[in-house]
């Protein structure tokens, strides 16, 4: 990959849709990962003013300071660059005491601190005029469908949403990411056993960026080793069960004349 390239070519594709928007710049969620890092920065080179926010939910002390870390390591680099914090537990317990008990399980919950923090970007992104920039990559948003509906997934723009996970890193490496962000294995900091991501999907992101790619190829599964095998059933059954979020809302169109 062309790393500087493809930089330059996000940058330059986020200032023109920014400036047709008519919006005064962007707002994105910091986790500590290497994901919401790259695209804060690439939104922060656009010279638009960019609110970094971190948002807090009973997190791992380490998460925070990773995402505390890149904060500040951000704001040095960038005059247009304001960081922010919205500890959202008190949120989170509050809707806790509202909801049946019976209904919180560890899944539903780990969502619901998801679109608690969609919620939280979006205030501060209508209140500026601004739009939320999502940090999603391409094995994610397209290939398992590994994010909150109406959560993370709930965004204006997608800046990297054509970056492969290796593409990430590379991208990351490029711009200068602080390495401990970069070393740090992916997790969407959701539960409370703060569980990686691999744990979650059962395969690491190398291996579902290779069966992405053996999908988009058509590939020959005769050839396949017992993991390949393996690795293509968990991609093609996260692909095949969380569709929904990765296409349009379906809509029974009616017949014309129906309605005549």
């Amino acid at each position: 990959m062309q790393t500087g390239k493809v930089t330059d070519y996000i940058v330059d594709w986020l200032q023109r849709y920014a400036s047709n928007a008519g919006v005064k710049g962007f707002v994105v969620g910091i986790s500590g990962g290497v994901d919401s890092a790259v695209t804060s920065v690439l939104c922060a080179k656009t010279g638009f003013p960019v609110m970094a926010v971190t948002m807090p939910i009973r997190q791992a002390e380490s998460q925070k300071t990773l995402a505390e870390k890149h904060v500040s390591w951000l704001k040095q680099r960038f005059d247009n660059v304001t960081g922010h914090r919205a500890d959202l537990t008190a949120v989170l317990e509050a809707f806790e005491k509202s909801l049946p008990a019976d209904i919180q399980d560890d899944l539903t919950m780990a969502n619901t601190r998801a679109r608690i923090r969609m919620g939280a970007l979006y205030a501060y992104a209508g209140h500026y005029n601004m739009l939320v920039a999502g940090t999603g990559n391409k094995v994610e948003d397209f290939g398992v469908g590994f994010f909150t509906k109406y959560g993370d997934g709930g965004v204006d723009i997608a800046p990297i949403a054509d970056l492969m996970k290796s593409e990430v890193y590379e991208t990351a490496r490029e711009l200068g990411i602080i390495a401990e962000i970069i070393g740090t294995s992916p997790t969407d900091g959701l539960w409370p056993d703060s569980r990686s991501d691999e744990e979650q999907l059962g395969a690491t992101y190398d291996e579902l960026e290779w069966a992405m790619r053996f999908e988009e190829q058509s590939g020959n599964e005769k050839d396949l080793t017992e993991r390949q095998k393996r690795v293509l059933g968990i991609f093609r059954r996260f692909n095949r069960k969380n569709r929904h979020k990765m296409e349009p809302i379906p809509v029974p169109v009616i017949p014309g004349e129906y309605k005549s």
